[in-house]
């Protein structure tokens, strides 16, 4: 069974009582540890798409569901569960809490799960993306490539069976870029997790193991 299935799915959006598409009949399953780009223009539901995966919104039709659990038309209190255990996310802008240090941030999810050994989990996380000498930094004293890392920790801390990036290197150069991917790459394949990333990036999606297009609304590939 996929880890991930996402069957006909559609999403739209109400502006001024006129229905506007942004997906159509979108289907697509993730087998576990694969590596899946989702590639398209700018405004083609790539974001949206993610979203909708992660379940971070809901589809206007169609069925997702995540390792066995159907998220299409749950609540909150029943998707939290699920995003603190098995999706983690990374995002463009990275997201982390600016008051929080390096080290604060990438123990907050598992602190939220009542882990006891958030901190040494952490600690381990950091060292091994390099980052242990910035554990007590705030992220207003890291350049952006050290913040991605710092979120890609963020987000694995809870062994995630299920990873979720947004162009996560977007916002870098390419010599950060490229570290940042393939740390992330290797963070995966420690779990076991999945990877589903949306990236305009035609070297990231040569590392990928299958590449969908999105066009239109509908997704090829």
């Amino acid at each position: 069974m996929a880890l991930l299935e996402a069957q006909h799915i559609d999403k739209s959006y109400t502006i001024d009582h006129r229905s506007i598409p942004v997906l159509v009949d979108v289907s697509l399953s993730v087998e576990t540890g694969a590596f899946i780009v989702i590639s398209g223009s700018s405004g083609s539901g790539k974001t949206t798409l993610l979203t909708l995966l992660s379940g971070l919104d809901q589809p206007t039709g169609g069925e997702i569901v995540i390792d066995g659990r159907a998220i299409t038309g749950a609540s909150e209190d029943e998707l939290a569960p699920l995003r603190r255990s098995t999706i983690g996310f990374v995002f463009q802008s990275f997201h982390l809490v600016p008051s929080m240090t390096a080290l604060e941030n990438v123990m907050f999810p598992a602190e939220l799960v009542g882990d006891s050994k958030a901190a040494s989990r952490a600690q381990q996380l950091l060292e091994r993306v390099g980052m242990a000498h910035r554990g007590d930094n705030l992220p207003s004293q890291l350049s952006g490539g050290e913040k991605q890392r710092i979120a890609l920790c963020r987000a694995m801390i809870n062994r995630p069976k299920l990873l979720f990036a947004d162009e996560p290197t977007g916002n870098l150069d390419s010599e950060n870029g490229k570290m940042v991917l393939d740390q992330m790459i290797e963070l995966k394949n420690a779990h076991q997790a999945s990877l589903v990333m949306v990236t305009h990036n035609p070297d990231i999606a040569r590392a990928a193991d299958r590449v969908l297009l999105l066009k239109d609304g509908h997704l090829s590939g």
